[in-house]
């Protein structure tokens, strides 16, 4: 049912003069954040886990998008001022973003193309066409509402009321950290789940999913409100004005550039011919903020690599995530309240420019943080076969020592019962034959048809009358990924057995016989193994698994209903923890705070009130050129070492510092109210000058 005219008059004027109208576009702020920061928390583990992308083009693929959301910005403010509006756009493009977000999980569903049930698409094309469809419309709709909705909050309030339009900001800001904290929570737990009809999966879908619904709800509150909000009409696009000021500055220099035309005082001056000075000496203010912008794009470069980078770089790490927006509610505060105040009583004069200096040398630091964290993970992967190299490592299975000799080695190795050796690396071609020496017995091993490239594992144990062997091909070519565990089990019994791991994956297994490696996350809790023999069960606890492990387990025997097991580590756990990416994370949260939050405040300050627009445009334009130069500098250096990139890109960010310190010396801070009152007094004493000669030319011709 509509409300009466008389009853939105009454509402508008309820919470101490604010209007009722502003707390729908906070929800709707909240929701469209949570949206966005959600999907975005996850994208770059899609890309790699399900899409099978490599860490490369993944991370290519994620700053190419983030670069695209932050350069739709500026047709979104094109679109509102000078056509739609704000609010149409924000109805139009929240339509497109909300299609893009329902796009982008239809396309996330396994059991969309998995027509023969393995648990993996059959149809790659399809799901990676709609993930870029829904990403591209994403982009727009994102992007394309940034710039208006909290211009539009700010329409809402009138000339008089400065202090709730102050409050207002906050609490939107507030809704945009709440959505992004929440969000970063959320979505990875939702990930992390398993969903799917006919295999159990990831579930992207849901992890999309609820994002997807946030951005319809976003969409329904915002329309809610629709009778309420103040709706400004299209007054005309300032950024395309100090355009075409500075087009026909240019134009107009370069076609007066003989010598016969005298120099002006600035080269904005040229546009004095069309354009009045107001307008010239506006856009001379906004030129020096955005000359200084020329080597922000470096600090974003860095910054957005958590969601890319890092996250991989946590994949392969002991532990959970570490989110960067609880550090961000943590830090805004304490460096507002307790830092600044500290550096003022030190009588350090900490201008905005030294602040943003500082948060580029904080971000520079956290990069260095991050590659010592590579290295320490980096120690903890295993060595795999290269070319014309073949893996074997030996297990003795039996009750008695053995002695094994290689043919091509003269020296021969003695294992004791239930030891291994090891992965040894050995030249495929060398690799023919291997004699067995147990309990009296000897056995003769051939190893001619091994494969280069590939791991093996020869089992072996005395038997009684012979020496039984089982050569294995242990077919893993890489660390298991996002922390996940292989497991497979050898039968060291004389019969067959059943062998389960949490009443799960089941099989079959003759004596001496292994089974294929299955998959089981990474948890803190132990499975349970069951081992079914006849007409009874014997369990155990597994030993805890740890993150990023395969193992072999023999099944030895059972003592009073408990299996006895023996571990042999194929490829060790992860032991490097997430909490080591803590300080990093600091470190660039730090920096965040110092630049970014003082980056708009200087802008801000710096600019006219009439070209705010215009600056945000160009900060948002930063952030897009930040991902852009991730793209050309990973893609151009070609390091195989990921720390070594850290290290790079760390370099580059402390040259760039270096030059904006530069640059920011010879910064002159400016009043733009100052200087804007000064054009307003002229223009009174012009108008009152024209005004005296209207009134000499009206009496001298009342006199004739």
């Amino acid at each position: 049912m509509l409300l009466s005219s008389h009853c939105l008059s009454c509402l508008q004027t309820l919470c101490s003069g604010f209007p009722v109208s502003i707390f729908f576009i906070v929800i709707n702020e909240f929701c469209e954040r949570f949206s966005y920061y959600g999907m975005r928390a996850v994208l770059v583990l899609y890309f790699t886990y399900f899409l099978r992308w490599n860490d490369n083009l993944a991370t290519a693929i994620y700053h190419t998008f983030v670069a695209l959301c932050y350069l739709t910005p500026i047709l979104g403010a094109i679109l509102a001022d000078s056509w739609l509006g704000k609010f149409k756009t924000i109805v139009s493009l929240s339509i497109v973003y909300t299609i893009g977000q329902a796009v982008l999980s239809v396309g996330s569903i396994n059991d969309l193309t998995d027509h023969n049930r393995d648990g993996s698409p059959d149809n790659v094309p399809l799901h990676i066409a709609l993930s870029m469809i829904g990403l591209i419309l994403i982009a727009l709709g994102t992007g394309g509402i940034k710039p208006c909705v909290s211009a539009f909050g700010g329409d809402q309030f009138e000339d008089d009321q400065e202090e709730q339009r102050s409050t207002f900001f906050s609490l939107f800001y507030l809704s945009i950290n709440a959505g992004s904290l929440l969000s970063t929570i959320v979505t990875p737990n939702l990930r992390a789940t398993e969903c799917g009809i006919h295999t159990k999966q990831r579930c992207y879908p849901l992890a999309f999913g609820v994002p997807a619904v946030l951005m319809a709800v976003a969409l329904i509150v915002f329309i809610a409100g629709s009778r309420m909000y103040k709706k400004a009409k299209p007054q005309g696009n300032i950024m395309l004005e100090v355009s075409k000021c500075i087009g026909f500055a240019i134009k107009n220099r370069f076609q007066h550039r003989s010598k016969e035309f005298p120099k002006r005082e600035h080269w904005l001056d040229w546009a004095s011919e069309k354009y009045d000075k107001r307008l010239i000496a506006q856009t001379k203010m906004v030129l020096k903020v955005l000359f200084l912008y020329i080597p922000l794009p470096m600090f974003w470069a860095l910054f957005d690599q958590q969601g890319s980078r890092w996250t991989l770089q946590a994949t392969a790490m002991n532990g959970d995530f570490i989110v960067n927006p609880i550090l961000i509610v943590i830090m805004v505060p304490i460096v507002d309240s307790v830092i600044y105040p500290l550096i003022a009583k030190c009588k350090i004069n900490f201008t905005p420019l030294k602040k943003m200096t500082v948060g580029m040398f904080l971000a520079s630091m956290a990069f260095v943080a991050a590659a010592i964290v590579q290295v320490q993970i980096d120690k903890t992967y295993p060595v795999f076969p290269t070319a014309g190299q073949t893996q074997l490592r030996l297990i003795n299975l039996g009750p008695f020592p053995a002695t094994v000799q290689f043919q091509h080695q003269p020296e021969s190795m003695d294992l004791a019962p239930k030891e291994t050796t090891g992965y040894m690396t050995f030249q495929t071609s060398q690799l023919q034959s291997l004699s067995i020496n147990s309990g009296f017995l000897n056995k003769m091993q051939p190893l001619s048809d091994l494969l280069e490239r590939q791991r093996y594992t020869l089992a072996f144990k005395w038997s009684g009358t012979e020496i039984a062997s089982n050569l294995l091909l242990d077919n893993i070519t890489s660390k298991p990924e996002e922390g996940e565990n292989l497991i497979r089990f050898i039968n060291n019994y004389p019969v067959s057995i059943n062998i389960s791991m949490e009443y799960k994956n089941e099989v079959e297994l003759p004596p001496f016989s292994a089974s294929n490696y299955s998959t089981y996350p990474g948890r803190k809790v132990p499975y349970i193994i069951k081992n079914q023999i006849s007409y009874f069960s014997c369990t155990v606890l597994a030993k805890k698994l740890g993150f990023g492990s395969a193992y072999t387990i023999s099944v030895d025997g059972c003592t009073n209903y408990t299996l006895d097991v023996t571990y042999y580590e194929d490829i060790a756990p992860s032991t490097v923890h997430m909490a080591w990416q803590i300080p990093q994370y600091f470190l660039l949260t730090c920096g965040e705070v110092v630049f970014s939050v003082t980056g708009l405040e200087f802008s801000y300050s710096q600019a006219p009130s009439n070209m705010k627009s215009v600056l945000q445009a160009g900060w948002l334009l930063t952030v897009a050129v930040g991902n852009i130069i991730v793209l050309i500098v990973a893609g151009a250096s070609q390091l195989s070492k990921q720390w070594a990139e850290y290290v790079l890109f760390a370099a580059l960010l402390l040259v760039v510092c270096i030059i904006f310190a530069i640059m920011a010396s010879f910064y002159t801070y400016v009043d733009p109210n100052e200087i804007e009152a000064q054009f307003a007094e002229e223009e009174k004493k012009e108008e009152k000058k024209d005004q005296g000669d209207r009134e000499k030319q009206a009496e001298a011709v009342s006199r004739m």
